[in-house]
């Protein structure tokens, strides 16, 4: 049986991107295209809820398609680890499933999670993110996932070290660590993650130059896990092996 998809967002950058690519994933068909006006109560019926909207309304999609006990697929910017504690009591209840992800990139995932990785030998972290001057959110949800994955990844360890925190150059905190985000005409989306300890210092670049190619892979993963997905799961990281041990 063909799982009807609900696409929020649909009209959109991404939204476009992820329709073409549940047009050619079997077993899934879009069966409804909803723009940031259009009536949530249109998501009733659907098997998946796509939602590539805006950070403004996302919190209204996954709400709403959670109390109709539909999963969620969230490919929408902006899902801090403390807004999605806000929707988290509403998934366990429905015994729903709303995966969230920052970036459907796999070069993106890769880069975060070594990133992460070596965190913990590097007493200062800070990410520099840029993206096309049309992007309405900063810092990226990519750069807070990974500043988020590098703050786990030094429990042990404690905070990095980021002088001058309180001046406003210095970028904007995330798990302590320092972002700081371009918007720019003639880029699409890049992040460095720069982590430095005496003497030295590794750089994690990751450049998307085709979004459509970039996110394409990431998309067909993501589609029929969040389908079957039980609880709040975050990353792409859950659905592919990158290798890396502990």
């Amino acid at each position: 049986m063909t799982s009807q998809v609900a696409l929020v967002g649909g009209t959109g950058k991404l939204g476009k991107i992820i329709h073409a690519v549940i047009d050619d994933l079997e077993g899934f068909e879009v069966s409804r295209v909803l723009t940031s006006s259009s009536d949530l109560s249109e998501l009733h019926g659907a098997d998946l809820v796509v939602d590539a909207s805006t950070p403004q309304i996302s919190i209204d999609v996954v709400r709403s398609a959670v109390e109709r006990g539909i999963n969620v697929l969230v490919a929408t910017s902006g899902w801090s680890a403390e807004r999605i504690a806000l929707v988290r009591p509403l998934v366990e209840a429905a015994g729903t499933g709303v995966v969230f992800i920052p970036n459907f990139s796999l070069g993106s995932v890769l880069g975060s999670a070594l990133a992460a990785a070596a965190a913990p030998f590097f007493g200062s972290a800070e990410i520099i993110e840029a993206h096309q001057e049309t992007k309405i959110d900063s810092p990226s949800g990519t750069a807070v996932r990974t500043a988020e994955l590098i703050a786990a990844a030094r429990a042990e360890q404690g905070p990095v070290s980021a002088p001058h925190a309180d001046q406003r150059a210095r970028g904007q905190q995330v798990g302590s660590v320092p972002i700081h985000s371009l918007r720019r005409p003639g880029v699409v989306a890049k992040q460095e993650v720069i982590l430095s300890g005496p003497g030295e210092s590794l750089t994690f670049t990751h450049d998307t130059v085709d979004p459509a190619l970039a996110y394409a892979p990431g998309i067909r993963l993501a589609v029929p896990f969040a389908r079957d997905a039980k609880g709040v799961i975050v990353g792409l990281e859950h659905m592919i092996d990158i290798g890396i041990r502990s």
